[in-house]
């Protein structure tokens, strides 16, 4: 009979033993594919929101060229308010998804957008240069945005470093 509880118990072991180490094993491949699935939306977030802003930029450069040359410069600076709608909107996600040093970068970005577009739509004197000056202020904060959203992502860490940032989250 002894032997039978012995037996009945290593079974019970070995299957609760089983079942737990199943079921941490599943966790951890979940919490992969969690954190996976939501690098590949933070990724396409930092695209689009940064893709926005050279337009905005490229098409304030435009309004600007075509008031220097006397022309109708209605047709850019449309373009150029319907990439700040657009703009606007991807921030509300890149600030959910994103880390707090990529929000903070962002916003600082836009208040060198705004300037920009500011200088677009009352271009006076030599706006062209103005325009330039600030249109390299918002590429030398996007390259802040590009290191901080690097961070967030954990592109360029060793695989020890992103698995102890994801598991501090």
């Amino acid at each position: 009979m002894a032997g039978q509880i012995i037996t009945l118990v290593g079974v019970l072991v070995g299957a609760l033993t089983s079942f737990f180490a199943t079921t941490m094993a599943e966790r951890a491949r979940f919490r992969r594919t969690l954190a996976t699935r939501w690098d590949e939306r933070k990724l396409d977030t930092y695209i689009e929101y940064i893709s926005c802003v050279k337009e905005a930029v490229r098409t304030a450069r435009q309004a600007v060229e075509a008031w220097e040359r006397g022309e109708d410069n209605s047709a850019p600076l449309s373009e150029m308010e319907a990439a700040e709608a657009r703009r606007s909107v991807l921030f509300e996600g890149l600030v959910l998804l994103s880390d707090d040093a990529a929000a903070e970068a962002a916003k600082t970005v836009n208040q060198r957008v705004w300037d920009l577009l500011e200088c677009a739509r009352h271009p006076v004197g030599d706006a062209s240069a103005r325009r330039l000056e600030l249109s390299m202020l918002v590429i030398d904060e996007l390259n802040g945005l590009h290191g901080a959203a690097r961070s967030d992502l954990t592109i360029g860490h060793t695989w020890s470093e992103a698995r102890a940032r994801t598991s501090a989250s």
